[in-house]
């Protein structure tokens, strides 16, 4: 099938960071009741709460924000931005032991995830192939959740053998490379004129060929 580069650009980000996170995401309850002081269930649901709030409550209004502001150079700093600041989350819980730790860490998570999450479905609902719509949203979904699968198996096998570091430290560089694939997309935002005319910042209307 074949994709824009811009889709396929947002979809190898997308895989290497859910990937990434899926690592710990199955451990992450386990991990606070055995590594924080004072952890256990309340804990891990108030770490996941912490997480949901901040990004309740920042979310709209960033999103507001953006909308605000013709073209997509915003979109792109703020997707590359939050993607990069949620990436360094797991390796502040290799420095986690007070429970305020966890709260905290979740809360930035949160941040990130504010900036990263509607800039990231903004530019790949704007961007999508027309007539292609379903494939390409399935396509996302499915490679997505196929690497998901593989992750939060693999990612339970190494804590169980090696400790829960090792995890944090390979959700980290994943979740960086993957954010760093996104800096490949500078070059293809577009920006508008006053006339609402969208032109598109690339040096050749070859690079986006299928």
């Amino acid at each position: 099938m074949a994709i824009n580069k811009i889709i396929r650009i947002l979809i190898y980000s997308d895989v290497a960071i859910v990937t990434a996170f899926s690592f710990y995401g199955p451990i992450f309850a386990i991990f606070i009741a055995n590594q924080i002081r004072g952890g256990g269930p309340a804990l891990a649901g108030f770490a996941v709460a912490t997480y949901w709030v901040v990004r309740t409550i920042i979310q709209l209004p960033i999103s507001r924000y953006l909308d605000r502001h013709d073209g997509e150079k915003d979109d792109f700093w703020a997707l590359v931005g939050g993607s990069f600041l949620f990436s360094i989350v797991p390796l502040l819980y290799l420095f986690a032991s007070e429970p305020w730790h966890v709260i905290l860490f979740q809360a930035i998570y949160g941040v990130g995830d504010s900036l990263a999450v509607p800039t990231y479905l903004s530019l790949y609902g704007r961007h999508v192939d027309k007539t292609k719509e379903g494939s390409e949203w399935g396509l996302r979904s499915v490679v997505i959740g196929g690497g998901a699968a593989l992750a939060a198996a693999f990612g339970g096998l190494l804590a169980a053998k090696f400790g829960f570091r090792i995890v944090f430290v390979l959700t980290s560089i994943l979740s960086l490379i993957g954010s760093s694939i996104l800096l490949v997309l500078r070059g293809y935002m577009s920006r508008r004129t006053r006339g609402g005319v969208q032109v598109k910042l690339v040096p050749s209307t070859k690079e986006h060929g299928h």
